[in-house]
């Protein structure tokens, strides 16, 4: 076993423990970026010019009226950036644009004393527009042709000859739905200048290197002239990866223009109509069989919803291709990626990054085939699993393949699969207008950034004179228990008591050129970095106890805070070991590097190793279905999942299942819905509060909720042989969606393939249920929330809607 996996005596990690913050967090001590304005003097307030149309080109910008508003100081507009007005790493996201490209796009900034007069001063500005034609749903945008970024496309094998072996050929549309963050924390910044005209920022922030570089190119200045500090977010979930840089640019300008400290904070209707979402997808995609069920070849073209600017789109797609195989071998795959244009919001990542959209792709292929193969769904999945030897579309041999088997059988087991299913077709025997649908579903999730490049992190380790240490990472702190894990690394890797370590805020004049804390890499990252340094020390440290306990350092050994030597009853407490090397003159700091080794990937021909490793989970779950109304009740769910060797169980057993809710919700949900009709309103967000925009709650919870890590899962390479696990569980969803597709068909003959659409909300459940009743595929589905044609080749065309799709 390698030296970054293997465990010493007696770990920290591997211990179940709460997360460093939950009591700060329950008695609401817990400070977040916004809190800091009741400690900072002189504060003004920024509030943004939001010009409410779709497109149009800024004719007049009249900021007088907001001036002659008490308490307004100054108003903020594109004549004042000394710099680069662009927020984004594309150059595309003007920070003061001259043309208004979506609904409530922010064209200026007002500062004034209070929330309330820069509220009222933004009020006061005049905007004049050209009104442009504006593209609001993705199917204007794919009909106008409205594209930007790369376009790639990932192949592999023979798709002609595939389709020509093929027994059985399917072709079909899907569309599904963006997601809204909703983190409980809006984007928040807090600038303020010092005596050396040094900017130092405050920013609720996944990426804190970035808004650093943001700010600096903003301003005009260097990155060595702006620190940027996150305490911690009151949730992230990729929508302040790239999105908060802007904000966090404004507060900087008006706090170098003023010099006084400036306060941004959206509101909840600010936040979400002008930040990003989740993308939302169409697939056109084509899939034939053998003749026992296994894929034979596969064409598709994935089409993402970006908004008005790339933001992270580019790499949404790349990530959505690489995973819809998900857990299954496509011998003969042609799957093509582009990005549309539309005048919404930017959308932006999201926890799991295009993989949950590649993936849904190819679990509602499954599920909608199966019937029409006369398969059963989970024995359609089980033949098409990656075995021993086999490769992913774009080149990556699939390592662990028996860990798909594995955790997929594991949940069988755990959950009496066999015996519910013969229970449940006995309640839909019974009951006409009520029945239950029980589905499994599987996931195979590429952990490291696609970008090489960021596959780096950083730590900074101090050990003070009382023993007592102080460690600093690249990594930030969303709720997600990352600081948790660093300190039980940390401890570990030191062989001292938890309670002796403290870990600071994470900045960037600490631990510079981080990447952002996301692709679920942020405990390898970090964690192998801050291992890194601490082995630094604790070698240093180990020469001063091997002369103090007379022994060859090699035999020392660390453990709970005690030196010892191999035969020898001599101890050497920690404290004491600690001041004799301060007196010896040994260095008690230390700097940790890590970069993940063994990646490499092409981006033009789509080929290569971009993930370190796969994280593999399966999930059964069940649901209950009204016939009358679509409603329906999730009433047990089990998951066995593999995170390694867990560094923290507890923490790692929560991200599983705050995952899947947050999953549940993204499929069943979650709708979120824009103006689309020729009126005043044009692309404004119609569901922009949590009145109107549904959100899982505990009404949405399992009855019966059963997680399991898997045991025995160590991960060669990996630090102290763990996985990651912040956005892998969010796929184990995909059983819940499946499930409700079992139970609307079971409303009807058996052999019916099901429509459904995502989100597959009790609306969308109904119209399932009624097409079912007649035995045909659903054509009252929306348009707008997904419509699946599919077409056989033996049996003809089948019809739906208005779209006729034959079998080829």
């Amino acid at each position: 076993m390698s030296q970054l996996s293997e465990r010493p005596e007696k770990p920290v990690v591997g211990v179940s423990m709460p997360h460093e913050s939950a009591v700060l967090h329950v008695t609401g001590t817990a400070l977040y970026t916004d809190d800091l304005v009741h400690r900072t003097k002189d504060v003004l307030h920024a509030y943004p010019v939001q010009a409410m149309k779709a497109r149009g080109r800024i004719t007049a910008l009249r900021t007088g009226p907001a001036l002659e508003v008490p308490g307004v100081v100054r108003v903020l507009t594109v004549a004042d950036v000394p710099g680069v007005n662009d927020a984004g790493m594309k150059h595309d996201e003007p920070l003061f644009p001259d043309e208004v490209m979506f609904h409530g796009h922010a064209v200026a900034w007002v500062l004034a004393e209070t929330l309330e007069a820069a509220r009222l001063g933004a009020a006061a500005v005049e905007v004049e527009l050209d009104e442009q034609p504006s593209l609001i749903t993705l199917q204007d945008a794919i009909a106008a042709n409205s594209f930007h970024g790369a376009r790639p496309q990932m192949l592999t094998g023979d798709v002609d000859a595939g389709f020509a072996d093929s027994a059985h050929v399917f072709t079909g549309e899907f569309q599904f739905s963006d997601q809204e963050h909703f983190y409980l924390e809006t984007h928040a910044a807090l600038a303020h200048i010092d005596e050396s005209e040094q900017v130092f920022v405050q920013s609720s922030t996944q990426h804190p290197s970035e808004t650093q570089e943001i700010v600096a190119h903003v301003l005009g200045l260097h990155s060595h002239e702006v620190t940027v500090q996150c305490l911690r977010m009151g949730g992230g979930f990729g929508g302040k990866e790239m999105q908060p840089h802007g904000f966090a640019a404004v507060a900087a300008l008006g706090a170098k223009l003023t010099g006084r400290p400036v306060r941004l904070r959206l509101n909840r209707t600010q936040d979400l109509t002008m930040s990003g979402k989740r993308h939302g997808f169409h697939a056109q995609w084509k899939i034939g069989f053998d003749a026992d069920g296994r894929i034979r070849a596969m064409d598709a073209t994935l089409t993402a919803d970006g908004g008005w600017s790339l933001d992270l789109s580019e790499p949404v797609v790349a990530r959505a291709l690489c995973h819809i195989d998900n857990t299954y071998w496509i011998p003969n795959a042609r799957i093509a990626g582009r990005i549309a244009r539309t005048n919404k919001a930017s959308n932006t990542a999201f926890r799991g990054f295009g993989g949950p959209q590649g993936m849904l792709v190819i679990e509602d292929i499954m599920g909608r085939c199966a019937p029409l193969l006369g398969l059963d769904p989970a024995e359609l999945r089980e033949r098409n699993f990656y075995r021993q030897g086999q490769s992913t579309p774009y080149g990556q041999p699939v390592t662990q393949p028996e860990r798909i088997s594995a955790v997929w059988q594991q949940v069988k087991d755990n959950g009496d699969i066999a015996d519910r299913r013969r229970e449940i077709a006995a309640f839909n025997a019974a009951h006409p207008h009520t029945k239950r649908g029980l589905a499994i579903t599987g996931l195979k999730f590429g952990i490291s950034f696609n970008l090489t490049a960021f596959n780096q992190g950083g730590a900074l380790v101090l050990i003070y004179k009382d023993g007592s240490v102080l460690i600093n990472h690249g990594g930030t702190e969303m709720g997600q228990g990352l600081h948790t894990k660093m300190l039980q690394v940390a401890a570990t890797a030191l062989g001292i008591p938890l309670h002796k370590v403290r870990l600071a805020p994470t900045r960037t004049d600490k631990v510079p050129n981080t990447s952002a804390t996301a692709a679920s890499a942020g405990a390898d990252l970090n964690g192998a970095a801050v291992k890194n340094a601490c082995q630094q020390l604790r070698e240093r440290l180990l020469q001063v106890a091997a002369t103090q306990l007379g022994s060859s350092p090699a035999d020392v050994r660390i453990v709970e805070g005690v030196a010892t030597a191999l035969g020898s009853d001599k101890e050497l407490a920690w404290d004491d070991l600690v001041r004799t090397a301060y007196f010896q003159r040994v260095q008690l700091s230390a700097a940790g590097f890590y970069r993940t080794e063994g990646l490499h990937w092409d981006a033009k021909s789509f080929k290569g190793s971009p993930f370190k490793y796969f994280a593999i989970g399966a999930a059964a779950s069940e649901v209950e279905v009204d016939g009358f109304t679509g409603a329906y009740s999730i009433r047990r769910v089990d998951i066995v999942h593999d995170v390694g060797d867990s560094l923290s169980p507890m923490i790692d057993i929560g991200q599983v299942e705050g995952g899947f809710v947050q999953g549940a919700g993204w499929l069943t949900l979650e709708d979120l819905r824009w103006d689309a009709s020729d009126g005043p309103h044009r692309g404004r967000l119609l569901t922009q509060a949590a009145s109107t925009y549904k959100l899982p709650s505990f009404s949405e919870m399992p009855t019966e909720f059963n997680v399991t890590l898997m045991e025995n899962a160590t991960e060669e390479g990996a630090v102290y042989g763990s996985k990651a696990v912040g956005e892998p569980p969010l796929m184990l969803a995909f059983s819940v969606r499946e499930a409700l597709r079992q139970a609307a068909a079971a409303f009807g003959p058996s052999g019916v393939s099901v429509e459904l659409a995502s989100p597959a909300t009790p609306e969308a459940v109904y119209w399932a249920i009624q097409a079912a009743r007649k035995g045909a595929a659903s054509s009252n589905g929306s348009a707008a929330n997904g419509r699946v044609a599919v077409g056989h080749a033996a049996d003809g065309d089948v019809r739906t809607g208005a779209k006729t799709l034959s079998g080829a």
